[in-house]
């Protein structure tokens, strides 16, 4: 079952000018940030508002088709409290899902879906023991 939006992303043309507009002048908070696991560069910054979070994501790249070449919008992601449960649900109303369900950098329990009009959209199971679960814990968990 879905629980809330976990997060929105946006893939940021500029890093700085984009940290800049959501913390200083938005006054969002600097979460924490995720390197590549594969090659450790910048990855991902999460920035914290409320229970849920903004991820921005460094420059899309051409040669990777999950990170978009175009900047702005990138993803949304609902939390949810069952992935296994959710990804049989929409397996069994006839949709294909992008991605089986798996653990990813953060810990946290992810799969993904397309729907109807091309919009991806991440599900998520927060881990208690993931840098969003240890933020929001007692919140929304």
């Amino acid at each position: 079952m879905i629980t809330g939006l976990a997060h929105l992303a946006v893939t940021a043309k500029d890093m700085d000018k984009s940290l800049d507009f959501y913390i200083r002048v938005l006054g969002l908070k600097k979460a924490f940030e995720l390197p590549d696991p594969n090659t450790g560069a910048p990855w991902i910054v999460y920035l914290q508002a409320g229970s849920q979070f903004i991820e921005l994501f460094y420059h899309g790249s051409k040669d990777n088709p999950w990170e978009s070449s175009l900047r702005g919008f990138h993803h949304i992601c609902l939390q949810v409290d069952d992935i296994h449960k959710t990804f049989r649900q929409i397996e069994d109303a006839g949709y294909k899902a992008d991605k089986a369900p798996r653990q990813g950098a953060d810990k946290n329990w992810q799969a993904w879906v397309t729907d109807p009009d091309g919009v991806r959209i991440e599900l998520m199971q927060i881990d208690p023991e993931s840098p969003q679960g240890k933020l929001i814990i007692g919140k929304s968990l």
